[in-house]
């Protein structure tokens, strides 16, 4: 029996198209710019980091958990600003998920673990919404990769059954997720190797 078409491309969003949004990288950087003590903080950011992804709780009350706890000598919006300001584009990358989009040959959407407000900053700063047609954000839909139901979920609402899907990320444990869901998965490492593997599923990328 042959393979069914694929029609459908959901892809994750930081360590793709873009640099991660608030990883151990950033953190580190904040810690080292605004002074604070690296254990306290990441142990406040473990504590209550999944619930701040989920839609739990806003940026402000994150911060009033990890960092304004106690009398600082900057303000919330200096930290806040530095945070926006650590999301950055991999060029190449969102050039040709770019390129894919305007092929108008595959739908896609965005399955991604993010925050409210950096997950909102992140889609109007780098015009995601001209690449996607939806965002299964795990702030929107009160579930982390690589929980399966995540998965299910984006393939319920885009009306899609895994077998025509692929889904794109850069880490192990969130590919094997959607694996487990019933979708195709790719663990992206740079875009010659994501294009070669898009390819030996049949797909065309290049424009119409």
């Amino acid at each position: 029996m042959p393979l069914r078409k694929i029609t459908t491309l959901f892809f994750d969003i930081g360590g793709v198209i873009l640099t991660n949004g608030w990883d151990s990288v950033a953190r580190r950087a904040a810690i080292s710019k605004f002074q604070l003590d690296s254990a306290e903080f990441e142990t406040r950011h473990a504590q209550v980091n999944p619930a701040w992804e989920r839609g739990e709780m806003s940026l402000e009350e994150y911060l009033a958990r990890t960092v304004f706890y106690s009398e600082r000598k900057f303000s919330l919006k200096e930290f806040e600003d530095f945070m926006y300001a650590q999301s950055q584009a991999l060029p190449e990358s969102l050039e040709f998920v770019r390129r894919v989009a305007r092929s108008g040959r595959y739908l896609m959407a965005a399955i991604n673990n993010e925050a409210a407000e950096i997950n909102a900053y992140r889609i109007q700063q780098f015009g995601l919404r001209d690449i996607f047609a939806a965002f299964f954000s795990s702030c929107y839909v009160g579930l982390r990769k690589p929980d399966v139901g995540i998965y299910q979920m984006a393939l319920r609402v885009m009306q899609r059954s895994g077998d025509e899907c692929i889904f794109v990320d850069d880490r192990p444990e969130n590919v094997k997720g959607a694996v487990s869901a019933g979708l195709s998965a790719i663990q992206f490492q740079n875009v010659a190797q994501l294009s070669a593997e898009l390819k030996g599923f049949g797909l065309q990328l290049t424009e119409s």
